[in-house]
């Protein structure tokens, strides 16, 4: 039989995130680290990897089935932010790399506060040892809008 937990979480560091347009950069104050997107007028895509515990086993490891996004929106309200969360298939020798959309559900709040938004997996997902799983989040902000990411946490069961 095996035993699992069903509250188990697990924290991205911020310096693994990978942005695409803007200029994103990492600031601390008063002793907390953020990843922090610059104002300007433009779109941006953000690569957040799910760091769940992966096992060979059908059925077993990180059974992942939410990832929560803290962030603050400072100085201007964004135009739209969105989130897709995706399963990549590393490739076997001679094989093309395959990529599917795990259906999720999120609602993101664009006003200038901070922010914790929950994204659901809608089936939850195991991840095996030759897959990735990751957030894309976009983020489409106002020419003043400055972003300031947090953190994100990834929630699973744990089945061994």
């Amino acid at each position: 039989m095996n035993a699992q937990n069903t509250h188990m979480a697990v924290k991205t560091p911020l310096a693994v995130i990978v942005a695409t347009i803007g200029t994103w950069a990492m600031a601390v104050a008063a002793n907390l680290w953020t990843l922090n997107k610059t104002a300007g007028d433009n779109t941006s895509v953000l690569q957040i990897p799910i760091l769940t515990p992966q096992n060979s086993q059908d059925r077993a490891g990180g059974l992942l089935q939410s990832v929560d996004i803290y962030y603050v929106n400072a100085t201007a309200n964004l135009d739209a932010m969105s989130a897709k969360v995706y399963k990549a298939y590393l490739p076997a020798q001679g094989v093309a790399q395959s990529v599917v959309e795990l259906p999720s559900t999120s609602t993101f709040t664009l006003t200038q506060a901070q922010h914790k938004v929950t994204i659901t997996i809608t089936t939850p997902v195991y991840v095996a040892e030759d897959e990735d799983v990751y957030v894309e989040l976009t983020i489409d902000a106002a020419a003043t809008s400055v972003v300031k990411l947090q953190g994100a946490v990834s929630n699973y069961t744990l089945r061994v």
